[in-house]
């Protein structure tokens, strides 16, 4: 969490530059996808390109934030940002030297069903990298002041969140919709609750979020199968090989609920939500093409044509699909003016019934498709977006043959399929609505 030096941000965006420059060209044809056993039975996917001398590692744990016990909301954050800060026998300052002197970066955040890591590193240093990242991922100090101060930033976020928008909103609707569900608590946690927290509780999670169990691993870069193989079991083998997880429920998210809240602000900010759909869920596919069409955030979708083209009612309107492991949302958004806040509001909700009932054109539909497929490809111009997405592949499921399949089942989507889906999820649910900003009249 150190400021880093110029040179350490030059090597590495440096090297992101090259990468950028020649990902689009190289993976405009089929990414290859290995599956890596290290000899301890470490597994990870692989994506091997020696274009540029940089190697991108994403990790993830099994569990995150909903594994806060309650009372102490915001540990599992907290230990994402003090992973890094302090490990074996260096400090933090020693450490984050080190990181600076190497032009490394290791980072840690936390979702609410999964714990996240990733390197960066240049090959020459890929050795020295892997060694720091051992360290933080098993022998973590959290020392006092570190911790303390790594609390400090998080309560200042806190802080500011009171006053965001964008912020409240979202504390809102997950409220709403999650009720008493782990889901529904804050992952920053509160002012409190992370003042109470002590070196035991961190190192109690650490022990309970980082195992072998659940872990998946994504590469990018420089290196080949046999390079990766021993590095894999010097960061990750010496990690318990289970652990015992609070058990997290699946949710039919409760919908219906309209939620002003107060705040001066210029503009009110608008949240439309229902329930959406898991990954995993057999009609995903024709959703995500149903959302692209809907608001998915281009300037021919039609919450972006009614709201901003037809009436100058805010910059942008969209939606996106939200699914989680046990759950899922479909969510839309605008911030507009308050004393027309209800007009959008009105204006975003006709298009949520225009989609269920009359469901689009056979020409929007094929337009959708040729974006969607024809866009696939800027996912790649980056080998950490590329290691980010073989985790997520690998959390979601979706087999290591996805890139292959996936342009494929988009096309395979039908009319038919859309105003199923449709009908699915905005005919049966009544929107929850949240506004923050002036109320109006």
């Amino acid at each position: 969490m150190a400021q880093r030096s110029p040179f350490y941000k030059s090597a590495l965006v440096a090297a992101a530059a090259l990468v950028t420059l020649f990902a689009l060209s190289r993976l405009a044809q089929a990414v290859e996808v290995q599956k890596v056993v290290s000899p301890e039975g470490i597994e990870a996917w692989l994506v091997e390109d020696h274009t540029v001398p940089i190697i991108a590692m994403n990790f993830s744990f099994d569990g995150g934030s909903t594994q806060d016990p309650i009372g102490k909301e915001g540990l599992t954050r907290l230990l994402a940002a003090s992973l890094d800060e302090g490990a074996g026998d260096l400090s933090s300052e020693e450490f984050q030297g080190r990181m600076e002197e190497l032009a490394v970066s290791i980072g840690f955040n936390t979702g609410r069903d999964r714990f996240y890591g990733s390197l960066r590193t240049l090959s020459p240093t890929l050795a020295e990298a892997s060694d720091l990242l051992a360290l933080a991922v098993n022998e973590p100090r959290f020392d006092e002041a570190p911790v303390d101060r790594m609390k400090t930033q998080l309560k200042t976020q806190i802080k500011r969140n009171e006053s965001d928008p964008n912020a409240i909103a979202g504390r809102s609707l997950a409220g709403a919709m999650f009720g008493d569900h782990r889901y529904a608590r804050p992952t920053l946690g509160t002012a409190k609750t992370l003042a109470a927290l002590e070196k035991a509780d961190l190192q109690k999670q650490h022990g309970k979020l980082l195992s072998k169990q659940g872990l998946t691993i994504g590469v990018v870069g420089a290196i080949d199968a046999e390079t990766l193989a021993p590095i894999l079991d010097k960061v990750f083998s010496s990690l318990p090989e289970q652990t015992d997880l609070a058990t997290v429920s699946d949710l039919a998210p409760l919908s219906g609920e309209t939620i002003h809240r107060e705040l001066t602000v210029p503009q009110t900010t608008i949240l439309l939500a229902v329930p959406g759909l898991m990954r995993d869920d057999p009609d995903y596919q024709a959703a995500y093409v149903m959302n692209h069409i809907l608001g998915g955030g281009t300037f021919t979708s039609w919450m972006y044509q009614e709201v901003r083209e037809k009436r100058g009612l805010s910059y942008g309107a969209s939606t996106s699909l939200s699914p989680y492991r046990h759950t899922g949302l479909l969510i839309g958004s605008a911030a507009t003016q308050s004393a027309r806040a209800a007009e959008t509001v009105g204006v975003m909700l006709d298009q949520l019934k225009r989609m269920a009932t009359t469901g689009p054109s056979n020409a929007e539909l094929d337009a959708a498709k040729r974006f969607i497929t024809g866009s696939y490809a800027l996912r790649f111009d980056s080998s950490g977006k590329i290691a980010r997405q073989l985790v997520a592949l690998q959390n979601a499921g979706l087999g290591i043959d996805y890139f292959d399949r996936r342009n494929s089942e988009i096309n395979a989507v039908t009319l038919e399929d859309v105003q199923r889906v449709a009908k699915r999820l905005l005919a049966e649910n009544k929107p929850t609505i949240i506004t923050v900003g002036q109320e109006q009249g």
